[in-house]
């Protein structure tokens, strides 16, 4: 198969997507022939391939403990976004220029394949078609399920009111009424960085503390990435007001008394939960904007799963003692970003308490008939797909991680830091080929760390452990990167041979269920009896992630656990590690997933660059939803479902299009089409 549509490889990027709670990296490539009068409108060409090296720099770790008993696959990273590629994409423009040195599809062919990560086998027998999936981020919409089953949306901007509120806004005057135009207008100006390194000063003339407090609240409340102190000049006093972003009203932060605790009323829940609708913007760079605005650190927000970039997604978040009404300023001055559906509850949000993601896919341009894609989706809906962990999971370049994970698995500490700061052929970042050389020749962590203009990167915080405590104490160096991340090695090493006895199962037994099997009765695993397999479907039946208290199938296939980790130098019996981090319980994951609330619909349209999807905001606008031309000249396949936490989306996909998902794949497949 290969995918139509694609033109001459230009200069390509990654984007990150997040499916189901996991990234995905996209190629951008340009479109092709009748496209290409559109390429300075629309956006660019995505493929679905795997993600880079999670290394990106997050700003601050995501506290998601492991449970230590073996468990139901809830979360499959285990806490801990994979980092992101530092390069941003310019929204909407075609890139042109050429690589330098090797060619993309040169750097690629370090990369791995499906078949390298155990991703064998399909459940369907359709014939596969080609597509474009993510030509526009609007092609992808995420919305969260709650942990109370409800599809979450964005669809009230009010303000709940309570009781105190009322009363406390019947006692004083309206903020409105404080300010004057005039400072309205320069308060304006300074929160949207006009002038962030200035201030604005307000006489109080009538002061009294009152007085200054209400003009406080007016400013903070209205305008939020601001912050005020109370300065007395001459006998006058004044309200200053500066921005938290500016370097110089930083500084004056650090120096100024720690503000007062704001009022609070006890009958309201502690935690003000809201809506986050956003549109290409990551998870966690959207809560740094919010974290700036309303001058916060970052973990004071939480939420139930990380979502993906390059997409319009739609979660509940949670934030400790902010009020709605501060919450609902944002929205003046937020780009892509919208909050709403604001409630008071006593509890915060965690990860994994969702129930899963309602999916909304727009494959463009697709190839196949209107009966093949009724046989594909026909084939998702009632058997489903392989409960693979996708390429996103394995990193792009010629250090995979999971070999990583093995060598921290085997207690091999030296060849965990060569497989981190090695050089390595395939696509790197020029500072990262500096440092890798300059490690490569000194050893020396001070040196190699010089070549590094973000030091929070992996790398980064690898060369500092090694600085600080030396290369004959690696453990603890290797502890100053955040615990998500380091346990992101090893649960991808879990994730390569669950992959890969799972392919092994499906080709001996096919899809039914046999004696030997594991299901799971609660949490414990049951092994079936013969007869107790005659009666189970095939969605029953569970594979073990390798630990220390999980049991395995008792077939010949559970017992290849033991050969395949015995390969690598490790036994299976003895999956305690000294650090106890390190330690691998187990888990158990369902081998065939089926999506719920399966739904599509093949479209016609003529304009690529219009959004076949009506999004939340849309509708919040009352924008009408879009029109589709049945006469038109593409066509696109709109697909709706949902997936528990821990599936990949690209997984599904995979198997309606019978599309291998692997960097590698599909630049040798674009390559060899356009030859």
């Amino acid at each position: 198969m290969y995918i139509s549509a694609f033109a001459r490889l230009g200069s390509r990027l990654l984007e990150t997507c997040l499916v189901a709670g996991r990234r995905e990296v996209y190629v951008l490539l340009p479109h092709f022939n009748k496209h290409l009068a559109l390429m300075a409108e629309v956006e660019p060409v995505l493929v679905p391939v795997l993600s880079g090296e999670k290394r990106g720099c997050p700003e601050d770790e995501e506290k998601d403990t492991p449970s230590k008993k073996p468990r139901v696959e809830s979360d499959p990273e285990n806490g801990g976004r994979p980092h992101q590629d530092e390069e941003e994409r310019l929204e909407g423009e075609a890139s042109d220029g050429e690589e330098d040195g090797e060619t993309f599809a040169d750097m690629m062919k370090h990369g791995l394949t499906e078949l390298d990560v155990g991703i064998l086998k399909y459940v369907s027998d359709h014939q596969g078609f080609s597509g474009i999936l993510k030509e526009r981020y609007s092609d992808f919409v995420v919305h969260e399920i709650n942990k109370q089953g409800k599809i979450v949306q964005l669809d009230d901007l009010t303000i709940p009111a309570d009781a105190e509120e009322v009363k406390e806004a019947q006692q004083q005057p309206n903020e409105s009424d404080i300010l004057t135009e005039e400072q309205k207008k320069q308060l304006g100006e300074l929160q949207l960085f006009k002038n962030k390194e200035s201030n604005v000063s307000i006489e109080v003339i009538d002061d009294t503390k009152e007085k200054r407090t209400l003009v406080h609240k007016a400013i903070k409340t209205q305008y939020p990435g601001l912050e005020t102190k109370t300065e007395e000049k001459d006998g006058r006093k004044f309200i200053v007001a500066y921005h938290t972003a500016g370097k110089k009203a930083l500084a004056e932060v650090k120096t100024a008394a720690a503000p007062r605790k704001h009022f609070w009323p006890k009958n309201r829940g502690s935690f003000c939960h809201f809506v986050l609708y956003k549109e290409n913007k990551d998870t966690m760079d959207a809560i740094n904007v919010l974290s700036k605005f309303l001058r916060l650190k970052p973990n004071m927000f939480s939420y139930m799963g990380t979502k993906d970039k390059r997409a319009i997604t739609v979660q509940e978040i949670a934030v400790l003692k902010i009020t709605a009404e501060r919450l609902a300023h944002l929205n003046k001055c937020l780009i892509n970003l919208k909050v709403g559906n604001f409630c008071y509850k006593n509890h915060p949000l965690k990860l994994g308490e969702l129930q899963g993601n309602h999916f909304t896919v727009v494959i463009r341009n697709i190839s196949g008939t209107d009966e093949q894609v009724h046989q594909a989706m026909t084939s998702l809906k009632q058997t489903g797909f392989i409960n693979y962990y996708g390429m996103q999971r394995f990193g792009t370049t010629a250090v995979p991680t999971q070999q990583v994970g093995r060598a921290i698995l085997k207690n091999d500490w030296n060849e965990v830091v060569d497989l981190i700061l090695k050089p390595r052929p395939g696509a790197e970042k020029e500072f990262l080929v500096r440092c890798r050389e300059e490690w490569a020749k000194t050893q020396d962590p001070e040196a190699a760390l010089k070549k590094l203009p973000n030091k929070r990167c992996v790398e980064g915080q690898l060369l500092r452990g090694l600085s600080m405590y030396g290369k004959k104490n690696i453990v603890t160096a290797f502890g100053l990167i955040p615990r998500n991340n380091r346990l992101m090695y090893i649960h991808s090493y879990q994730s390569v041979v669950w992959n890969t006895m799972v392919s092994r199962r499906i080709e001996a037994f096919g899809l039914k269920a046999v004696e030997g099997d594991l299901v799971l009765k609660g949490t414990t695993a049951h092994v079936l009896s013969a007869e107790e397999a005659e009666s189970l479907p095939i969605h029953d039946i569970v594979m073990p992630l390798p630990g220390f208290d999980v049991i395995y199938p008792t077939h010949h296939v559970g017992k290849g656990y033991r050969e395949l980790l015995a390969a690598d130098g490790l036994d299976l019996d003895n999956m305690r590690h000294k650090v106890k981090d390190y330690s691998l319980a187990g888990a158990y994951r369902r081998i065939l997933i089926r999506p719920s609330d399966v739904s599509w619909e093949v479209i016609h349209y003529d304009d690529p660059r219009i959004s076949l999807v009506h999004t939340d905001f849309e509708k919040l606008e009352n924008k009408p939803a879009p029109v589709f031309n049945k006469e038109g000249k593409y066509r696109a396949l709109r697909m709706e479902f949902s997936l528990p936490p821990s599936t990949y989306a690209t997984m599904a996909i995979r198997e309606v299009l019978k599309l291998d998902t692997s960097i590698k794949k599909q630049t040798q497949l674009n390559t060899t089409w356009f030859n």
